[in-house]
């Protein structure tokens, strides 16, 4: 079966930059759950490690090249992973725990693996 594939004319079709926002989104409700005094630490770190997932993507697209999209998509993979980590911090600190941990390392997951097919389809679209 050969279905055809919606056209991406903008970033905003990117399944990619769709799920980095819905990350971003979930990680800006379950840090409001956060301690108050973290605001300025590990809230916004993961708040600014969220944002720019979504970010880079967007900016890679807009580039001229496919070799400055993929930098950016790896910068963004690096943003994620940046995330991945304050969450695991957020875990064993007791702050992030049940079923937003959950849903919050799903959606992460899937972000992850979401992007390195980008970057692999970019790749391959190089040479």
């Amino acid at each position: 079966m050969n279905e055809t594939r919606p056209a991406i004319r903008t970033y905003r079709d990117l399944v990619a930059w769709q799920v980095g926002m819905e990350a971003a989104e979930m990680v800006y409700r379950v840090t409001g759950t956060l301690p108050r005094n973290e605001e300025f630490g590990l809230v916004s770190q993961m708040r600014r490690a969220a944002v720019s997932v979504a970010a880079n993507i967007a900016e890679g697209f807009g580039r001229a090249h496919k070799v400055e999209f993929r930098r950016f998509l790896e910068i963004s993979r690096g943003s994620l992973f940046e995330l991945q980590t304050h969450a695991e911090l957020a875990r064993r600190l007791g702050w992030l725990e049940g079923k937003p941990l959950k849903e919050l390392r799903a959606v992460l997951r899937r972000l992850d693996a979401l992007l390195a097919g980008l970057m692999a389809s970019v790749r391959r679209r190089e040479a």
